[in-house]
């Protein structure tokens, strides 16, 4: 019996994609004790600091935003819910839509992690000084702006 023929080259794990994989993976990985110490996932830090810089967002609108689904947000709003860091509240005009808010001890909690992760992303800037860590980010734009064609 013979092997099918190699499609996938041996460079595949030297390609962009994977490393902007890697570089997250260890990025979520850093993050995760330091959010861990105060009651937190990624997940829950990333659905909190989008409701603290657009607040009033609704589940569907944060799927989209984080990129996963709205049952993904409704257990996790839930979560948060119960440990008294988001309120919903009814949209004003359309009464089956609910708006989150973050709670004050939403708000403690996130300038808390948000201590706690600004000094594992200080990090980065320190290792690649600010104008290489503005070109990283004008890189990743592109990035994200290429990718944004194939939605």
């Amino acid at each position: 019996m013979s092997q099918p023929p190699d499609v996938i080259p041996e460079q595949a794990l030297q390609r962009v994609g994977w490393a902007l994989r890697r570089a997250d993976l260890t990025l979520q990985s850093a993050k995760e004790p330091a959010l861990r110490a105060v009651g937190l996932s990624t997940a829950s830090y990333s659905l909190l600091m989008h409701v603290h810089v657009y607040p009033g967002l609704n589940g569907a609108e944060l799927g989209r935003r984080l990129g996963v689904s709205t049952q993904a947000v409704a257990l996790l709003v839930t979560k948060l819910e119960a440990g008294g860091l988001v309120e919903r509240r009814a949209h004003p005009r359309h009464r089956n839509i609910q708006e989150l808010y973050l709670t004050d001890e939403g708000h403690r909690t996130l300038q808390a992690a948000y201590r706690h992760v600004g000094t594992i992303e200080d990090k980065i800037t320190d290792a690649l000084g600010p104008e290489e860590a503005q070109h990283l980010r004008d890189l990743l734009d592109t990035v994200m702006a290429a990718l944004a064609d194939t939605e």
